[in-house]
């Protein structure tokens, strides 16, 4: 039996390809859409909709990702398809589709620079740049949230891939990297930092006493 994230996993890669099945029947290299894809998705979004108490908290915030990317995606879709059947298509989907990340992307950056600057412990110092305070990690998972969204924005703007850094492998690491310097350095709080510098994304971590 597949566990969550394996299940999360799955969701993922359908999405992908769902996009890239609807492209090719949209431009005309496929006879039929890809239903079977969509009735897969539409089933593990629903298992998941109902069972949101059962997701981890990096679990959830990725599950709200996926399914705010594929309501997008769907919506996308269920017009160009009207367009199809009225014969109306006027745009490929893919520049639909790289709309869609702009803006992704543009919301992405908004939400962690007002995050940053909504409190003490995530304050942005200067433009880009985003600061959070650790201790104890298993226990702030919003704040590693946050730490994650202004990773994940700061990567986008420097146009760097993020498929491989999930909410959970980073939540692991932030875990590790601030129990092993509170033991070498003998330090209560770990001071972490995103920003870009010199178009390539930052992540620092910096001991406080």
């Amino acid at each position: 039996m597949a566990t969550i994230d394996e299940e999360l996993g799955q969701i993922e890669r359908d999405i992908r390809q769902l996009k890239i099945e609807y492209d090719q029947y949209f431009g005309g290299g496929r006879k039929r859409p890809p239903t079977e894809i969509e009735w897969r998705i539409d089933l593990l979004m629903k298992k998941y909709s109902e069972r949101g108490g059962d997701l981890k908290s990096g679990q959830r915030f990725r599950f709200n990702n996926l399914s705010q990317t594929y309501a997008k995606y769907k919506d996308i879709f269920r017009k160009k398809l009207k367009q199809k059947e009225e014969g109306t298509v006027q745009r490929h989907f893919g520049a639909a589709a790289k709309a869609i990340e702009a803006e992704r992307k543009r919301a992405a950056g908004t939400a962690a620079s007002a995050e940053a600057s909504a409190g003490s412990t995530a304050v942005a110092t200067e433009p880009g740049a985003f600061r959070m305070t650790c201790s104890e990690p298993d226990k702030e998972s919003e704040k590693v949230e946050k730490l994650y969204r202004a990773l994940i924005s700061a990567k986008q703007q420097a146009g760097e891939d993020i498929g491989k850094l999930t909410p959970a492998n980073f939540a692991e690491f932030v875990r590790k990297k601030t129990k092993d310097l509170q033991q070498q350095k003998n330090c209560t709080e770990v001071e972490y930092i995103v920003e870009v510098v010199g178009g390539q994304a930052k992540l620092k971590a910096l001991v406080k006493a």
